[in-house]
This record gives structure tokens, C-alpha cells and sequence, in this order.
């Protein structure tokens, strides 16, 4: 990426296109593992003027790179949301190895290691060949990427050369040095370096020399005078001070004090170890490089505050840092004095805020505000007094909100990552093994203890407070119990240890302090969040909302909550999810005055939710967006379901039965089936349609799980559950009994009795005006008619299905009629496979739109046998190794797919096949991933031959 975009796999380059496909992988690239959604690619790809089907050119451009990437490499690039994301292995960036390897040489310079320093600078700086992400147009976001690796180099190139200097070469580094200030003269940073280099060699008089000049340029083209650092230096070399013989970098040098700052800092930094914010410590550095207020946000316990002492306690500045420690501070114009303090201020004379402006006016050190979120615009206001005073002040805050100041840079400080980039265990882990070994010496977890302490990371949401204080328990616990007890967590995490840095006496405190700085309105609603499993939209949090909160709109007071740091934002996807910590839910719940209501209320809005997807699903043209729903909301629905379960048995069995087909498309088969078997047990008394529709959802949720008599046998107690029909409701229940014993008996040889269920069912459709009944007899009766012979009029019929269901949004219908005509392409003799697959691919296409994973792999199977019709029997058998393992992997038997694709798959493919091709097919289609597969079919339609 520093340069034009070079890609290499197994030493060899790769081939990504033309300049598109480049500027597509250039910008997934410069985005670092995050999704990028279609909109922001196709600016990066086209600017500000994209083709009018831009998503579509995406998908081919992205097509073309997995093929490039080769079968080793297809699965980087993925799909997530409205977007993309490549999943780049760790080091496989040179812009990321380059950064990396500057803070390395940083790291290195200032433990006193030069050597190593310049040979990590050297190393960093041969990876450059060009300006950075040369293939992309010079948008704004490129801009600011380019600007800030431009910036570090220049930095790296200055860090050699002090480093070179520091390990005595001062002839080397200044001839170096000569060349460095020509190409950037106004870094002063090289100026100081030079000066001090050419003292170094002997050089005195040239070294005043080169102040002058430094001096005579700054104010000819700049108007200003040179910066403290090379006043300091000039008069150290005119005092021919024994320092600057030291092995010192010019910035490293002791400050002196003046101006009647003491040199109180009120930096102390705990004793123990400080792991996995290193990506956090170089993003401060480059914030505080370009802005002059940084703001660190985040919720309570996550931290901040340590974050900002190990970043600062290593800065070299000449004045400061100084740290102001807020908490304690409960009035706004108390601030003053606690800053005059912590600067060493040593009497405030007159005015106390003129007396501090004055005394940091010439200061370019760092002041550090820490947690400020309860005098935020106290401490706001005095932040941008002393800023507009003291040009060369910088002020690094936290916050559980930002200060809301105009040129403010925020870093949200998340929690500690479960899992690493290359998915071993992240820092989360690291932090609660070292914690542990600290309070066990010599311990070693087995791989069961591992399993616990990623349980309990997991539930403690890598909070590095949480996570401390549950290792400070294993000095009396072991982990499994630890991981017991955590449903109780508050009475488990003891009191926060001597010598740390947080502010509050216990994780509860913390947690306490950040609920009781919201407005009564942002806190009631908090208060009916925490049922919530696994996060959840914003049209759920208006649905929850206490009664009598209108004054404020569920958008206003999460705007809020997650200003606040009390609610997280994914706007990653869409729509917008919000998630509170798990920490968080568990205190809310414990201060929740009335938790019965809140759970109802959540219930309530699954069992909306699930009538609203199943009316979506039933009308199919937004079926596949339903469906989407559903299983994002999977860990809610369970909650919901759960709770009327118990409470309100009824309410679930009625909301089990409406998911019917949600359980068998995205593969929950057995849940479902577990869930409405509870149900009815639950419900012996429930409404006649209720149970009714229960018992229809369990024979589709059995579809691809049982055998066929238990199949038969839920079919005559679903017949048995709706009786005679007496009203609409009951005669659409009995429509669909007929349309699913169509379907059923058609793949069981009863193809008189499919055909004549499917003609009542199609009836029943047409009577009540239900378009999906009316529409999937027809496809269902038209079915049978091939089977029963008649191949031409059965034919027809499905193409005339496929139109009507095109012409009343009936996508998936339509999708299983290109199905059953594939079907009957296949089976026909001497066919054209051709013809086949182009109806396999179209109805891939509409199960895909539909987000049909069991249908898809029905299309699949059946794609098998047309593999082979076309001459590919070594593809057609990756593919069933492949379809037989993701139906395994979603959790049903795969011989059941011929029950809705083909019945011959296995048997053409052991035909075609020999035994040692068979089993060589069977080992690679196993590696194959979903879109593997799809591509493995598709590329046959385009084939020759």
C-alpha cells in the first residue's frame, strides 16, 4: 500500500485487473479489517459519479478478486451487512508492519536501545516505493490516510537519524541531516537534531551557525521565532553545556523549570502490567500530532484513565505532562484550582484562571483531564480558554462523553478484544491470565481452565476493571467457580485493589456513577434495555418505552445513552444495532423498580416482531429481509418465547407456530421443533387456531429431520388439531395442511393424492384471496402433473407460475418453481443439461434473495446431478461433499434434501464416478465454502460444452 498496489501470495504477485477492481481492494484494504458498505466503495471506486447498478459491478469486481485470491484466499473477502470486509491477516500490510515498526524504533529509542532503534527505522522506511494508496482517488478519507502515513514517515526518518546519532556516528547523521532540512525546512525537529550533531563533531561554530539560519528562515517566511526546543538548545550550546554530549536526543533532555511552575505531574503509574492497547497508544500519539484536543470515551471500567497515564509518563515533552484528577471534584469552579495544582501552580495571585492562562501560555506540554463526564461543560469552557491562550498547549481528556468542543478528536476506548485478528485468544485473555498468575505464581491453565477463562472474559465483555477484579477471586475461587458465580457478578468482584488507577471503590460504584448522571428520561429508558439479548434496533427501544416518556423520542435519549458510553452503536449494519455490556444489563436489572414489566414489555415486542417477518414472509417480497430479522433477533426471540413460556403460555405457542417456516429456511429445524413441542404442552387449553398453527409449524420443522411415518404421523395431528374448517382463519390453516401434503407426498410416490390436495389447495387460496396459497398449489399441482406424465402441460404450468408469482412479489414460489422445472429437465432422456441449469441458477438466485439457506442447498443437491449431465462429474462430486457438509453444519440430515431437490443426485454421481474419485472429490469439496459452491454451479451455466 506504500505505493501502487503490489499483492503477493506464495511469493508470487497477483494479477487484480484494471485500475476498478484495484481502487475496490485498495479501499477494503485502507478500511483495516472493518466492513465497508457499498455506498462508501463505490465512491472509492467511481468518486462522485457511480454507474446506476454500482452494487452489481461491486459484486463482479469482488467476484474477480476472490478468484484471484485463489482457493487459499476466496474466503478474506467477505460479505457482512450492505458491505464488504477483507479480513487481512495480521502483517500482511506493509502500511501496518511500517507503523508497527516506527513505534517498535520509538519504543526501542527510548529505552536508551539506539542500535536496534535505527535498524528498525532503516527497515520501516526501505518498505516505501511511492506515495500511499497510489490507486485511489483523492477523496477526503484518502487524503487524511495518506496525510497521516506521509506525516509518520517524515517522523521515522527524523527518529533514524536521532537514532543514528545516539549511537555515536554524529558525522554519519549529519551529513544525513543536511539533506533532511532542504527537503523539509520548517520541521524543527531536524534543525535541533543537526545543531546538535554538529556540536557533537567538533563543530560549534557551525552549529550557531545553523541556528541562525533556522532562526533567519522561520521569521522571513513564517513571521514566528523558533520553538522551545531549539531555544533551549541554543542556549545550552552558547553555555557549551556538558549535556548535549550526552547520548540524548535533543527532546529527551531534562526540562527546566521556570515561570513558577513546579514540576508536579501527578503521574504514577501502577506496578502492574499494561497489555493490548498498543494499537490504542499509537492512535493517541497520531491524534495529539494533528489535533490539540483529544477526548478518550468509553464506558466505566474500560481504561481510560490507564490508557492516558501509560501514554503520557513516556512522553518526553519539555513541559509537563500534568495530570488533573476530576472525580473528586464535585464543583465547576473548583477545576481551576485542581489544574493550578496539578501543574505545580504554586500561588494563584489575583484571578485564578487569568493566573493559569499565564503561567501555561508559553508551555507546549501536554495537560491531562481525567474523568470529566460529570463537569462537562465546566470543563469544556476552561479547555477552550486555556487552548486559545496557550498556542502550544495540548489537552488529552477522558470522558464517558466527549467534550463537545469544536476541533475536538474523540478515540472511543472499546473493550479489550475477545479474539485476536488471526482468531487465537486476544488481550482479553492475556489480561485475566496475567491477573490470575499474579495472585498464583507459577500457575498454568489446562485447556479446560482456558475454556473458563474465555467463558468468563466473554461475560465480562473484556472489561479490563471486570476482568481484573474477577482474577483478584482466584486467590480463593478457581475458574470454574468464578464462571459460577458470575450470575451474581456484583457480589463477586470485590472492592478495586490499592494503587489502582480507577476512581471508584468497586465496578458497582463505577457502573453507578455513569446511570446517575442521565436525565430522568434517558434513565428510564436504560432501565427497559437490558431484557435485550444480543443487542437490538431502535424501533424496539420505542416499543419498550415507559409509558409517558413522549417528551423525549427513543432516538433522542439513545443519542444520548450512547454519547454517554452507557449504549453502544454498531452502525456497521443496518439498521443501526445498540448493545448494552453485559456489566451494565446486570446493574440496570438489579435497579430496575419494576423487572416483571420490563420483561413484558420485551415480549411484547417479539411476538410484534414475529407477526410482522411472518406477514413478510408470507407475502415475499421482502421475505428475505424478514427472515434477516429473524435470525438477528434469534437471541431476543428465545428471551421473549422464554419468558411466555411461563407466563403467558399461550402467547408462545401462538408466536412458535407463526415462525413455521423461519425454523426450517434458516436452518433452526430442531429449535423450533423443541420450542412448539414445549409450547403445546404449555398451552393444553389454548385457542383452537393457536394450537392449530403449532402443529402445522412442527411438520414443517420436521421436514428435513424426521422419518417418513413420524412425518405422516404429524401431518394426520395437525389435521386432527384443525377440525372441520368453520370460519377464514381456520380454512387458510386447512389450505396450508393440503398445499404442505402436497409437497410432502409428491417426493413420496403419492402423486394422485399430491396433485388433488394441491387443486383444494389452490382452490381454498383463490376463495379467501391468499395469493401465497392460491400460488404454491399451482406450483405444487403443476408438480405432480409431470410426475403423473403429462411433462408438457406440468411444464407450462410452472412457467406460468413463475410469472404469476413474479407479478405479485411471490419470489420464493417463483424460486421453487424454477426448481421443480429443473427437475423435470433432468429427468427427461437425452436432455440438454443446459436448460436445467439455467433454472437452477435463477432459482439460486431467488432463494439467495430470499436468504433461504435449506433451499439454496436443495438448488445445490439438485445441482449435483446436473453436473454430471453436463460432463463435470469430478465437480458434481465436490459439490455433494460439499452440500452434505453445511447440511450437517446447520444441523440436519442430508439425505432428506431430495425430498425438495433431486432424488438421483447420489446415485448419478457413484455412476460417474470411481471409487478413488469419488473419495479425492469428497476430501476437496469438504474445504468449500458457501459461496464455493454457488460459484461451482453458477460457472457452469456460462461452460462450453
Amino acid at each position: 500500500m506504500l505505493g501502487p498496489t503490489e499483492v503477493e501470495a506464495g511469493g508470487a504477485g497477483v494479477d487484480l485487473g484494471g485500475p476498478l477492481p484495484r481502487r475496490l481492494f485498495t479501499a477494503l484494504v485502507m478500511a483495516e479489517g472493518e466492513p465497508v458498505s457499498d455506498g462508501r466503495l463505490a465512491e472509492a471506486v467511481w468518486g462522485s459519479d457511480p454507474p446506476a447498478r454500482a452494487a452489481a459491478a461491486l459484486q463482479v469486481y469482488v467476484s474477480r478478486l476472490r478468484g484471484a485470491f485463489g482457493s487459499g484466499g476466496r474466503d478474506l473477502l467477505e460479505r457482512t451487512g450492505s458491505g464488504y470486509r477483507l479480513r487481512v491477516p495480521p502483517g500482511a500490510v506493509d502500511a501496518d508492519r511500517f507503523v508497527r515498526q516506527v513505534e517498535r524504533g520509538r519504543q526501542l529509542l527510548a529505552e536508551d536501545n539506539a542500535a536496534p532503534a535505527l535498524h528498525a527505522f532503516t527497515e520501516a522506511l526501505t518498505w516505501w516505493h511511492g506515495e500511499p494508496y497510489a490507486d485511489l482517488l483523492a477523496g477526503p478519507d484518502v487524503l487524511a490516510a495518506r496525510s497521516r502515513l506521509v506525516e509518520l514517515r517524515e517522523v521515522a526518518i527524523e527518529e533514524r537519524l536521532a537514532a543514528r546519532l545516539s549511537t555515536g556516528d554524529a558525522p554519519g547523521a549529519v551529513a544525513e541531516l543536511d539533506a533532511a532540512v532542504q527537503a523539509a525546512p520548517y520541521r524543527e525537529r531536524r534543525w535541533a537534531l543537526l545543531i546538535l550533531g554538529l556540536y557533537r563533531c567538533g563543530r560549534q561554530g557551525d552549529a550557531l551557525a545553523a541556528l541562525r539560519r533556522v532562526r533567519g528562515l522561520l521569521a522571513a517566511e513564517l513571521g514566528v521565532d523558533p520553538g522551545p526546543e531549539l531555544q533551549r538548545l541554543e542556549r545550552l550550546v552558547l553555555a557549551q553545556d556538558l549535556r548535549l554530549l550526552l547520548p540524548e536526543t535533543p527532546s529527551a533532555a531534562p526540562p527546566a523549570p521556570a515561570g513558577g511552575l513546579a514540576a508536579a505531574r501527578g503521574f504514577a503509574r501502577p506496578l502492574s502490567s499494561f497489555l493490548g492497547r498498543d494499537r490504542e497508544l499509537t492512535t493517541v500519539a497520531r491524534l495529539l500530532a494533528e489535533r490539540r484536543l483529544v477526548t478518550l470515551v468509553g464506558p466505566a471500567g474500560v481504561g481510560k484513565t490507564r490508557l492516558v497515564v501509560e501514554y503520557a509518563a513516556t512522553l518526553p515533552d519539555a513541559d509537563g505532562p500534568w495530570l488533573v484528577r476530576l472525580a473528586d471534584v464535585g464543583q465547576p469552579e473548583v477545576i481551576v484550582h485542581a489544574i493550578a495544582n496539578a501543574v505545580g501552580l504554586a500561588q494563584v495571585a489575583g484571578e485564578p484562571r487569568q493566573a493559569l492562562r499565564d503561567a501555561l501560555a508559553g508551555r507546549a506540554g501536554l495537560l491531562v483531564l481525567d474523568n470529566c463526564e460529570h463537569l462537562v461543560g465546566a470543563t469544556a469552557e476552561l479547555t477552550i480558554e486555556l487552548l486559545a491562550a496557550c498556542p502550544t498547549l495540548r489537552v488529552l481528556a477522558t470522558s464517558r462523553e466527549p467534550l463537545g468542543v469544536d476541533g475536538e478528536a474523540t478515540l472511543t476506548v472499546h473493550p479489550l478484544p475477545l479474539r485476536a485478528g488471526d482468531g487465537t485468544d486476544g488481550s482479553a485473555m492475556a489480561l485475566l491470565l496475567d491477573r490470575i498468575r499474579a495472585v498464583r505464581p507459577g500457575w498454568t491453565p489446562t485447556d479446560e481452565e482456558r475454556a473458563l477463562a474465555r467463558q468468563v472474559c466473554a461475560a465480562l465483555d473484556g472489561l479490563p476493571l471486570a476482568i481484573e477484579l474477577a482474577a483478584a477471586r482466584a486467590r480463593l475461587l478457581g475458574l470454574g467457580e468464578i464462571a459460577e458465580y458470575l450470575h451474581d457478578r456484583f457480589a463477586l468482584l470485590g472492592p478495586v485493589a490499592r494503587g489502582s488507577l480507577a476512581p471508584h471503590a468497586t465496578l458497582q460504584a463505577a457502573i453507578a456513577w455513569s446511570v446517575e448522571l442521565l436525565s430522568d428520561d434517558d434513565r428510564e429508558l436504560l432501565l427497559r434495555l437490558w431484557p435485550f439479548e444480543g443487542g437490538f434496533p431502535l424501533e424496539a427501544a420505542e416499543a419498550v418505552r415507559p409509558v409517558g416518556s413522549a417528551g423525549t423520542s427513543a432516538l433522542e435519549s439513545l443519542s444520548s445513552l450512547v454519547t454517554r458510553s452507557v449504549v453502544s452503536a454498531d452502525t456497521t449494519v443496518t439498521p443501526t444495532r445498540y448493545r448494552l455490556l453485559e456489566t451494565i444489563r446486570a446493574y440496570c436489572q438489579a435497579i430496575d423498580p419494576d423487572p416483571g414489566d420490563t420483561r413484558r414489555a420485551h415480549a411484547s415486542w417479539v411476538r410484534d416482531l414475529a407477526a410482522q417477518c411472518t406477514a413478510d414472509v408470507r407475502g415475499q417480497r421482502h421475505g428475505g429481509r424478514a427472515l434477516r430479522i429473524l435470525d438477528r433477533e434469534l437471541p431476543n426471540l428465545r428471551a421473549g418465547i422464554a419468558h411466555d413460556l411461563t407466563h403467558q403460555p399461550e402467547h408462545a405457542l401462538r408466536t412458535v407456530g407463526l415462525l413455521d417456516w423461519f425454523w426450517l429456511r434458516n436452518g433452526h429445524s430442531a429449535e423450533g421443533r423443541r420450542l412448539i413441542d414445549t409450547a403445546l404442552r404449555a398451552a393444553p387449553h389454548a385457542a383452537h387456531a393457536n394450537r392449530a398453527r403449532a402443529y402445522l409449524a412442527r411438520v414443517i420443522s420436521a421436514a428435513l429431520f424426521a422419518d417418513e411415518a413420524e412425518v405422516r404421523r404429524m401431518f394426520e395431528e395437525a389435521r386432527v388439531a384443525i377440525g372441520e374448517p368453520a370460519d377464514d382463519e381456520h380454512r387458510a390453516l386447512y389450505a396450508s395442511l393440503q398445499y404442505y401434503r402436497a409437497m410432502f407426498w409428491l417426493t413420496t410416490g403419492q402423486v394422485q393424492d399430491s396433485h388433488d390436495a394441491a387443486d383444494e389447495a389452490v382452490a381454498i387460496g383463490t376463495r379467501l384471496g391468499l395469493d401465497w396459497i392460491r400460488i404454491a398449489g399451482l406450483r405444487t399441482r403443476s408438480a405432480a402433473l409431470i410426475h403423473l406424465g403429462h411433462v408438457a402441460a406440468g411444464e407450462a404450468g410452472l412457467i406460468d407460475t413463475i410469472e404469476q408469482a413474479q407479478r405479485t412479489g411471490q419470489s420464493w414460489s417463483a424460486g421453487w418453481s424454477e426448481l421443480a422445472l429443473a427437475l423435470s429437465y433432468l429427468n427427461r432422456a437425452h436432455t440438454d443439461p443446459s436448460r436445467a441449469i439455467d433454472a437452477l441458477c435463477r432459482a439460486l438466485e431467488r432463494f439467495r434473495h430470499q436468504e433461504d439457506s435449506v433451499f439454496t442447498l436443495a438448488v445445490l443437491h439438485t445441482g449435483v446431478h446436473a453436473l454430471v449431465l453436463a460432463g463435470r462429474p469430478h465437480d458434481a462430486g465436490q459439490l455433494r461433499a460439499a452440500v452434505h457438509h453445511h447440511a450437517v453444519r446447520l444441523g440436519f440430515r442430508p439425505d432428506l434434501l431430495r425430498r425438495f431437490g433431486s432424488p438421483d443426485s447420489d446415485h448419478v454421481v457413484d455412476t460417474a464416478l470411481g471409487p478413488d474419485d469419488r473419495d479425492t472429490a469428497a476430501a476437496e469439496g469438504a474445504a468449500l465454502s458457501w459461496l464455493d459452491m454457488i460459484d461451482l454451479l453458477t460457472s457452469a451455466r456460462t461452460a462450453p460444452g
